[in-house]
């Protein structure tokens, strides 16, 4: 298996692994040098399966905890530091585990532990050339023009021939979003070696990134050629085969790609969005993006994770950006309601802005901040998920030093507290400083600059000043929500009701506290009950989800049969949370249809985050139709249908009426007679024709 996988012959490899596991299980050697090829291949998953029964059987073998570091480095860095630290703890120079924290710290942002872990490793052997080639990466990075001449110069006279340190540097210089330089660095590797597949298969990623697809295809295909196990790069061809039945849609300064079964009904909605987020950034940031931008949106969620690492996963990942490319997933990646597409793009699009306005060297905190930022501008409803879990974190100590923020995108656990707090520290920006200084700050990071520099240079201030004022504004803005979702002492869901009475009649401005009384009176008292809930959504209006405050009024109300309170409570709920479809679907059961106002701003509402929702496309298109707006009644039933409905007929019919108000009767002509294919006695489609065919004379 070892001499196999010398020579690159993977499948004789796996399969003398494979006979060597079956006569010897639980040897840690066999499990763990498997492990090895399958990292090689970039099949995390299968190494740490391989790594797990190697540790099983010795738990402490420093070459399996060595694997299930690097394994683990972009799934999970805090576990993966974890194994490695490990692996020092029995062997403290030990080179590998090391570099292993080295490129965690990379990920993390935090130089001066990159600087550390590689001081040790070149301090036992000052001539590794891994070592050597990343500390070139981070002094290129960092803008020290003379310190990464020096360390190449330095790798190469230990190895002319070794094009691993510009393919290194490439690497580096691409997670901190700058591939048209990873581009560069990555060609000078190849022209060195011609024969590292790996850098030919990173060009090829990286040029996806660049937008250059044509060159990514041509190149991961001659990497290819060579490793055909290499998993990442077969994702990527086999991602770039799907992209080919895309349609693409010029907009602008933009290059929009619809998969062919969404395109009819997206190309309504996306073009448009994109449009209006990119003039009213630009205008906002006073910058105009480098195009073409090319914004591709997938219906498999695999498929986006695959355009934008190379392999499945990303769960809890929407969207995506490179600086000239964005990359999301359509409204049916997820189940309806679990996100809001348009949002998605947006956030995405600031990032086009900030990236290429800091020349993409902006900390990930500030850009994510950004764009959580722009949500909340660019609709009130928009980016402000997680207002009251952040209040509970404060309360937890769960928040970060801003100079420590970027750490908290690298948890699954912290992720989320960390989108929120850097949108709020930009958002503290903005309104301490204007966006003048906001935009100056982002662009001092274009010519090197760190955060220190950068804010030194566009506020006038350093990070424990920037630390100060936003600690203070913390306790001004969360001090009120903090103290009213705290649960007053002795009060519990399961208390005795008279307790709970006294308690929240003692505190008749604590959230938590009316919430349990609403509960506690839901069965015996609903009118009490709705009375309590009323309180607690005065005191905290935008709660969110099925445990609202004006969820649990509209349940009660509809108890009693009170549609009139139960679509008043649906219709506050569906004002501040732009995802729950299901409350917006409700919605509309209870409004009046003659009450047209509001039933058309609810079904906008449920088009916005399931644009497939033909149904209420089609109502929309008949009320456009009533009112006389033809022209906009035609475009909705063209949606309709492409939605493909169940009453297909049907919505043939709508769009014929609709052409033929509008004084197309050749194509109204075509829509009827499609109805009549579809269903030769519809009555209503007989008439149509009849009434076209006399129109006619």
């Amino acid at each position: 298996a070892r001499a196999a996988r010398a020579m690159n012959r993977v499948d004789d490899a796996q399969s003398y692994f494979k006979d060597a596991v079956a006569l010897a299980p639980s040897d840690v050697r066999v499990n763990t040098e498997w492990g090895d090829l399958f990292l090689e291949k970039y099949n995390n998953a299968e190494a740490a399966k391989s790594y797990q029964e190697a540790l099983k059987a010795d738990g402490e073998y420093a070459p399996a905890l060595l694997g299930m570091a690097r394994a683990l480095m972009d799934e999970n860095p805090p576990q993966s530091a974890g194994f490695a630290q490990r692996v020092l703890k029995q062997n403290p120079n030990d080179a590998a585990a090391n570099l292993v924290l080295a490129h965690i710290a990379i990920y993390q942002d935090k130089k001066a532990e990159v600087a550390s872990a590689l001081d040790r490793v070149l301090a036992v052997n000052p001539k590794h050339l891994e070592a050597l080639s990343l500390k070139a990466s981070m002094a290129y990075v960092e803008g020290r023009t003379a310190d990464y001449q020096q360390a190449v110069t330095a790798v190469l006279a230990i190895n002319p021939t070794f094009g691993e340190v510009h393919r290194i540097v490439g690497e580096t210089t691409a997670h901190y979003y700058r591939f048209d330089e990873a581009v560069e660095h990555t060609r000078k590797a190849i022209a060195l070696d011609r024969e590292n597949y790996r850098a030919i298969a990173d060009l090829g990623a990286q040029l996806m990134r660049t937008g250059d697809e044509r060159n990514a295809r041509r190149n991961l295909e001659q990497a290819f050629r060579v490793d055909r196990w290499d998993v990442q790069t077969y994702n990527l061809l086999e991602l770039l085969d799907n992209l080919e039945p895309f349609d693409t849609i010029p907009e602008g300064d933009m290059v929009i790609r619809l998969a062919p079964d969404e395109s009819p009904v997206m190309k309504h909605y996306v073009p448009a969005l994109a449009r209006e987020s990119l003039a009213t950034l630009s205008k906002t940031w006073d910058f105009t993006p480098k195009g073409p931008i090319l914004v591709e949106m997938f219906p498999r969620h695999d498929d986006f994770a695959v355009r934008t690492l190379g392999l499945p996963g990303m769960i809890g990942a929407l969207g995506a950006c490179f600086g000239r490319v964005v990359t999301l997933d359509s409204p049916t990646a997820r189940g309806p309601g679990e996100f809001n597409w348009g949002e998605t793009l947006w956030h995405e699009l600031a990032h086009v802005i900030t990236l290429q306005l800091s020349g993409n060297r902006l900390p990930r905190w500030l850009s994510e901040g950004a764009s959580v930022f722009e949500e909340r501008r660019a609709r009130p409803d928009w980016g402000r998920e997680m207002d009251i879990p952040f209040a509970r974190a404060i309360d937890r100590g769960g928040v970060s030093k801003i100079r420590d923020l970027n750490s908290g995108f690298s948890s699954s656990a912290t992720i989320n507290y960390a989108y929120y707090q850097a949108s709020l520290v930009v958002e503290h920006i903005f309104t301490t400083y204007g966006q003048a200084r906001l935009r100056a700050f982002v662009a001092a990071y274009a010519d090197g600059s760190d955060t220190e520099q950068a804010l030194q240079k566009a506020l006038g201030i350093g990070i424990d000043d920037l630390q100060k004022g936003f600690d203070a504004m913390l306790e001004t803005r969360y001090a009120k929500l903090r103290a009213v979702l705290k649960t007053p002492e002795g009060l519990a869901p399961d208390a005795p009701l008279d307790r709970i009475k006294a308690l929240a009649s003692a505190n008749p401005d604590n959230f938590t506290a009316q919430m349990i009384l609403g509960e506690a009176l839901a069965e015996s008292s609903p009118d009490a009950a709705i009375a309590a809930i009323e309180k607690a959504a005065q005191i905290i209006p935008n709660v969110r989800g099925e445990d609202s405050p004006n969820a649990r009024i509209a349940a009660l109300a509809l108890k009693k049969n009170d549609k009139a309170r139960a679509a008043r409570a649906l219709e506050t709920l569906t004002s501040y949370d732009h995802t729950d479809v299901k409350a917006a679907r409700q919605l509309v059961t209870l409004i009046d249809v003659k009450d047209v106002p509001r039933m058309q701003a609810t079904l906008r509402r449920i088009t916005s985050i399931d644009p497939f929702d033909g149904a209420a496309t089609t109502t929309l298109g008949r009320i456009a139709l009533n009112a006389g707006e033809t022209p906009e009644a035609v475009r909705l039933f063209r949606i309709a249908l492409a939605a493909k409905p169940v009453d297909k007929a049907g919505a043939h019919a709508d769009l014929a009426d609709a052409l033929l108000k509008a004084g197309q009767k050749d194509e109204a002509r075509k829509e009827v007679l499609e109805a009549l294919l579809i269903a030769p006695t519809f009555t209503r489609a007989q008439d149509l024709l009849l009434k076209i065919q006399e129109g006619s004379r």
